[in-house]
């Protein structure tokens, strides 16, 4: 890890000499060089003309005459003014310990952690007791779950485009202390809606219940509240979107080329990490009632139970508050930073010359009215392009799995929605985030360069290309009667449903009330009253309810009629370890290649559209990955639907899923996305054009930090590379 400088030591990590023969203002040759090569000069000189507050390290001093002017050097810092850290002028020297790449990243990380866990972790575990605490729909909690990416997409373009150019921490800053804001906002409903309130619910489900329910379009004007919760959702999205553009730039344009991909992969690991956080945090609190403090008959198995959703995004709100205050005291450039403008230069992409409006002008990028022509030089570059179409398929895969993997693992080895969710998690945090920081570890242990990166992401995505045709596999459904199978244990074809027979018909179900449970004989019904199973239930020991004397339900060793017990029937499929080595396989090559990907857009676009071109890439990436993909994946799993929810007569959601359509469906949309990233990746690595000039011969002749502040060089071998380095 590099040692950075704090801009009051006796050197600088990149000395630079002043010479009156050389590159002066007042010499014919320099005066006929064309505007980029006295720019590149000046820049290595200390003179360049985007940073007017350097000057250079040697300054010769007027003497006597004769005096031999290497007697008379005198060394100066180089660091601009106001690279402390701190708060408008209050700077204290104890503050300065954190003013280095770690002490960004840890407070970056921080930022990361939260967001993941309040927007990607709590809010997809309360979405459904928000739908029952406050009379919403599916389609009301989309919209809700989808302010956050229309917030994001309206916002990328400005936050990018002039928080490139200006105070990065201090965008960052608030945009942290806006997610809080978010956070407080989507938490308010709870304390402006009055007391929940509601009664227990009957045994309706046997044979013998209350069967008599009448269908009662109740309406109710908690479903406004829908307004509030997107609100908070658009403050998420706004809040976020500097800190995954600002944030990585700011990490790699002050950190050497070599340890950029480190510092982003660490900071994405927590950022993805923190979902899992959300997951279990958010989980544990709904075991709380909603109405802390207060008693109720309600238990966690009602399906009226509404859990205290709104602590967590309280503690979230107070979080981001705290967070906000050191990383607004960070300044523009890190001490030491300017070392690393020439070996970044040297890795970039090679572009066509966009006329001396954008080489010559340094105030270019600055005002709206480049925006449009910043947009069409990104459009000309076609390696951006095809990276950033490449990164949309993966985009649409990831969300397309996030969403529905859990339910494909469910229906896979017949799981309950809890378990299917924890055994995902368990295959997703080591996975992506191993995953995610081995990418960038490897792009640091390899020193992996421009279209080595591209080749890289390639290689990864050919991988779990080949991984994904393990959804050829597949686990039999687990039969149900009236469903799968009819209650004479026969084949029942798909599409036919027959949940009445005559062993109960006198209980007059109602096929509202699905309540699944596993019968002794091995097979599932929809209900203890589809099973015919009378009132009363005794709990076992570990816990779950058991119905005895179940009508529809054989004996097997003796006489008179079976149980059953509440949940599902266990899957026997012998193909579960095999399945899940090979979705491990799938998400952690994924997500090996994201690091790399985003290193390499960072290295095909010039250094001062850096942080413009990622937010036109995550506006890419969400509007043709992110946003279309659960869409996607939610249309072909509905069509290997079985089972439908009647409400009344009107179709809900989908119960129970025929297995083997569902592994087909899922493994045509993901080859999809697959092939054509794997496609998109070889044409980026094809159009890839890097610098004429090798990165390792110019960081071999740049000065190391350790020996600009322990060891300093000779001036004269300090001039001699930078003749060499002015030839380049």
């Amino acid at each position: 890890m590099p040692q950075h400088l704090k801009g009051d030591g006796p050197f600088a990590s990149m000395p630079q000499l002043a010479f009156p023969s050389l590159a002066s203002a007042t010499s014919p040759s320099f005066d006929h060089m064309p505007p980029s090569r006295r720019e590149s000069l000046g820049m290595l000189m200390g003179s360049s003309p985007l940073d007017p507050c350097s000057r250079p390290l040697c300054e010769l001093r007027a003497g006597k005459q004769g005096q031999s002017p290497d007697s008379e050097v005198h060394y100066v810092s180089t660091e601009p003014p106001g690279t402390a850290c701190g708060w408008w002028g209050f700077t204290p020297k104890c503050l300065q310990a954190f003013n280095t790449p770690r002490g960004v990243l840890l407070f970056l990380c921080l930022a990361s952690f939260l967001q993941g866990m309040t927007v990607n972790g709590f809010i997809n575990t309360v979405i459904t007791s928000i739908e029952r605490r406050f009379d919403l729909n599916s389609y009301q909690s989309g919209l809700v779950a989808s302010a956050y990416d229309i917030a994001s997409c309206l916002c990328l373009t400005f936050v990018s485009y002039f928080g490139g150019s200006g105070h990065k921490p201090r965008w960052l800053g608030w945009g942290v202390m806006l997610m809080g804001l978010g956070s407080f906002t989507f938490a308010l409903p709870h304390f402006t809606a009055g007391h929940y309130k509601v009664e227990a619910a009957e045994e309706v489900t046997t044979c013998r219940g209350n069967n008599s329910t009448a269908c009662v379009d109740s309406t109710s004007g908690l479903s406004h509240y829908r307004l509030v919760f997107m609100l908070g959702q658009f403050l998420h999205g706004a809040g976020a979107t500097p800190l995954y553009t600002l944030g990585v730039t700011y990490l790699d344009e002050n950190v050497k080329s070599s340890y950029s991909p480190v510092y982003i992969a660490i900071f994405y690991t927590a950022a993805i990490l923190g979902p899992a956080a959300g997951y279990l945090v958010g989980g544990a609190l709904l075991n709380i009632y909603t109405e802390v403090g207060r008693r109720t008959a309600l238990t966690t198995e009602s399906p009226l139970w509404v859990g205290a959703w709104w602590v967590g995004f309280l503690g979230a709100g107070a979080a981001a508050f705290l967070i906000t205050i050191p990383i607004l005291g960070y300044p523009r450039q890190l001490p030491g930073a300017q070392h690393y403008v020439v070996t970044r230069a040297s890795e970039s992409h090679q572009l066509k010359d966009s006329g001396p409006r954008t080489t010559a002008n340094p105030d270019f990028g600055k005002t709206v009215w480049d925006l449009p022509l910043s947009i069409w030089i990104l459009l000309k570059n076609p390696t951006f392009i095809l990276l950033c179409l490449a990164g949309a398929m993966e985009a649409m895969l990831i969300a397309g799995m996030s969403t529905f993997g859990p339910k494909f693992l469910e229906s896979q080895f017949s799981l309950s929605a809890s378990e299917a969710a924890t055994l995902f998690g368990y295959l997703v945090v080591p996975s992506a985030g191993g995953g995610t920081f081995l990418g960038g570890f490897l792009v640091n242990k390899f020193k992996l360069r421009g279209s080595a990166m591209v080749k890289f992401c390639g290689l990864c995505t050919l991988t779990s290309l080949l991984a994904f045709f393990m959804f050829f596999l597949h686990c039999p459904n687990v039969p149900m009667a009236g469903v799968t199978a009819t209650y004479s244990r026969s084949p029942l074809p798909e599409g036919h449903l027959q949940l009445t027979a005559a062993c109960n018909a006198a209980c007059n179900c109602w096929p509202e009330h699905y309540s699944p449970v596993c019968g002794s004989d091995g097979t599932m019904y929809y209900s203890p009253c589809h099973a015919g199973c009378l009132a009363a239930a005794t709990r076992d020991s570990s816990g779950r309810k058991v119905y005895r004397d179940c009508s529809c339900i054989p004996q097997n060793f003796s006489s008179g009629f079976g149980h059953a017990t509440t949940g599902k029937c266990t899957s026997a499929c012998q193909r579960k370890p095999l399945l899940l080595v090979f979705i491990f396989v799938v998400i952690i090559f994924t997500f090996l290649s994201s690091i790399p990907a985003l290193t390499a857009t960072l290295r095909c676009v010039c250094d001062w559209q850096r942080s413009f071109a990622l937010g036109i890439q995550w506006i890419v990436v969400r509007t043709l990955g992110g946003i279309p993909g659960p869409i996607a994946f939610g249309w072909v799993i509905d069509k290997s639907c079985l089972l439908w929810q009647d409400q009344c007569g009107i179709q809900g959601s989908c119960f129970m899923y025929q297995n083997g359509a569902m592994s087909q469906y899922m493994l045509a949309t993901g080859l999809l996305c697959k092939v054509l990233g794997f496609l998109f990746f070889a044409g980026a690595c094809f159009l890839y054009k890097p610098q004429p000039s090798s990165s390792d011969g110019l960081e071999a002749s740049l000065p190391s930090q350790s020996s600009g502040s322990d060891n300093p060089t000779d001036p004269q071998d300090d001039f001699s590379a930078l003749q060499h380095q002015s030839n380049v």
